[in-house]
């Protein structure tokens, strides 16, 4: 252990002892006494420092790390190591990164971010979860948490200790791209979820070598955003939500409750505005509400650069933000603009000392939470976790996710479940073999990637040929085309992946293509069956004459056998929609609520069979 480590341990090894990680019967703010030690001893540098993260990809000399005291590092969007996306590479340059911050004068380590939002999704092999859309279906808060303990595990397997998730979002604009990632229209349903997830991810002892810091994003409303205009307003994605307060505390406010309640450490305001102010500028939500009505305790981090949208003077947009209640500012390229524009900000007395204090004694008690700051801290992952990453055990969490949150829309004759005996199945259109389509989003690349390069798993066209009969004959084709004398065609159709901003949407009716295929099986003469791969419900009157069943599958991951589980009928569908599905555009956007609510099928709507 390094020299100056040691030294900062054995000073606090008295009040140490003893000490546990927050839990449920575990506040953050009883460190207060270790972080308020530390505090003490730290000159303003590194309390600035401590409030800084640092984006990888633009870290060009990781010396910075030291030079500006750095307090966390993230990987944002595709920004991976330069030695690949492998467990491996993420290892190596998350303990690099490490190694660094604790060669400090006081050796404190860094939190290390990335959004892991449907299981590790940054790394090649990892088990990837269905989005939140489909969780939402499931109604199922253990298995929610068991799915964020299974991708904390996979996690802290690179020695990563900070996911941005879970997102508890109230999406109430399916046009919205970042529809996949709210649980459901509906606040009681997201609360209901976004408790456990929290747990799930940081467990009952955040000293555990499994446990990761949980992150309720994004505060608050960004689910209620209109149209908007200008600059930072692109779309539905960072617009501005119009509503009252009682609106936004009856819709959006309850799941950060939730999830405080479950104590999570922390908490990322959204790029939004509510009635025409930013929130990441909004003092009273981030202080008045969120940190003293509601008691949060542990620290509000800033989204990717969203503190200069606050104002075309950069540091008069650092002096809101601070001010405002952001305590850590995520700067993944201008970290070193916002250390000196701080410090002078608060030379200046434009930003009082007792705001700096107040951030970093936030931000230190939950280091001294997680167990960083105890004495003989290793960063290094636990071998047992490494050995369990990309598991069948790990695996059989997904694949129950997968087939509790299908929704069976549709199901003419009683087609479903299909006879594992059939003679010939025959499986077509553009999502059957691409596992890109299947996972979304947020796979590998931020607005992830169609095709079978994105990552391991288990695609629908696969899923079919492990569950059949050896005797029962699989053909496949994109377009639907040579399906003829098969006792059953299944279609395999949706959306292209993408995330925030590009995912915005105002025509969400099916492609050309897709509707093409749809009719190529019907002119067949087979049953047809449509699996629809979405982050959002589609409009699909094109399809429903020429579709005997309808699955909606959401954006599943990579556990395709999940899906054929519902389709063979090992396992009845008990998922009931998190979201309306509207009849037509006009309808858009459609609640749970709404007057004359009239959708194609309700909130709540799922099929099943005896």
């Amino acid at each position: 252990m390094l020299k100056s480590f040691s030294l900062l341990t054995a000073i606090l090894s008295l009040t140490l002892c003893g000490c546990r990680a927050a839990g449920p019967d575990k506040s953050f703010s009883s460190y207060d006494v270790q972080a308020k030690e530390l505090l003490a001893r730290m000159t303003l540098d590194e309390k600035i420092g401590q409030m800084i993260q640092a984006d990888n990809g633009w870290l060009r000399d990781p010396d910075d790390v030291k030079k500006y005291y750095l307090g966390s590092v993230l990987s944002g969007g595709s920004s991976d190591p330069a030695a690949g996306n492998s467990l491996q590479a993420w290892t190596a340059m998350y303990e690099d990164f490490q190694k660094r911050a604790m060669e400090t004068r006081l050796g404190i380590p860094l939190l290390y971010g990335i959004d892991a939002v449907h299981g590790n999704n940054n790394v090649l092999g990892a088990v990837i979860f269905p989005h939140n859309i489909g969780l939402g279906c499931t109604r199922n808060p253990k298995l929610v948490e068991e799915a964020a303990r299974v991708t904390a595990e996979e996690v802290r397997a690179c020695g990563i200790q900070w996911t941005f998730a879970p997102c508890v979002t109230v999406p109430q604009d399916e046009r919205w791209g970042r529809t996949y990632e709210g649980f459901s229209e509906d606040p009681k349903l997201v609360s209901l979820l976004g408790g456990p997830a929290v747990r799930g991810f940081q467990g009952s002892d955040l000293t555990a070598p499994s446990a990761v810091l949980a992150c309720a994003k994004h505060y608050v409303g960004d689910g209620g955003t209109r149209m908007g205009t200008g600059k930072w307003n692109r779309g539905l994605d960072q617009g501005d939500m119009r509503v009252s307060e009682e609106t936004l505390r009856t819709i959006h406010l309850p799941p950060y409750r939730a999830a405080i309640e479950a104590n999570v450490a922390t908490i990322m305001p959204s790029y939004s505005s509510w009635n025409g102010l930013k929130c990441s500028a909004n003092k009273y939500l981030l202080t008045d509400v969120l940190k003293g009505e509601l008691g949060f305790e542990g620290f509000v981090i800033s989204d990717y650069n969203a503190i200069r949208q606050l104002d075309p003077d950069f540091k008069k947009a650092v002096a809101i933000s601070i001010n405002a209640g952001i305590d850590m500012a995520m700067e993944p390229n201008e970290f070193a603009s916002f250390f000196t524009n701080l410090k002078e900000l608060v030379q200046e007395g434009a930003v009082p000392m007792s705001r700096i204090d107040d951030a970093v004694t936030r931000i230190l008690r939950v280091k001294f939470a997680m167990g960083l700051m105890a004495p003989g801290y290793s960063y290094k992952p636990d071998p047992a976790l490494v050995q369990a990453f990309g598991s069948a055990e790990h695996r059989k969490v997904a694949r129950q996710a997968v087939r509790e949150s299908m929704v069976l829309l549709k199901n003419e004759g009683k087609l479903l479940p299909l006879s594992k005996s059939l003679a010939r199945i025959h499986v077509g259109g553009r999502a059957a073999d691409n596992i890109g389509m299947q996972c979304g989003g947020w796979t590998i690349d931020w607005q992830g990637k169609s095709g079978n390069v994105t990552t391991g798993g288990t695609t629908l066209l696969e899923a079919v040929k492990k569950s059949v009969s050896a005797n029962t004959k699989v053909t496949s084709s994109i377009d639907g085309s040579g399906a003829q004398g098969a006792d059953v065609g299944i279609i395999v159709i949706g959306e292209d992946p993408y995330a925030e901003g590009v995912g915005d949407r105002s025509d969400l009716h099916l492609s050309k293509v897709d509707v093409q295929a749809v009719e190529n099986f019907k002119k067949a003469g087979v049953p047809v069956v449509v699996i629809l791969y979405s982050g959002r419900p589609l409009i699909i009157e094109d399809i429903l004459p020429n579709a005997d069943a309808i699955v909606a599958a959401w954006l599943p991951g990579t556990e395709g056998q999940g899906i054929t589980d519902i389709l063979f009928g090992d396992f009845k569908p008990t998922g009931k929609l998190s979201f309306s599905w509207p009849r037509t555009m006009a309808q858009i956007p459609i609640n749970i609520g709404d007057a004359n609510y009239d959708p194609l099928f309700a909130y709540g709507f799922g099929l099943t069979w005896n």
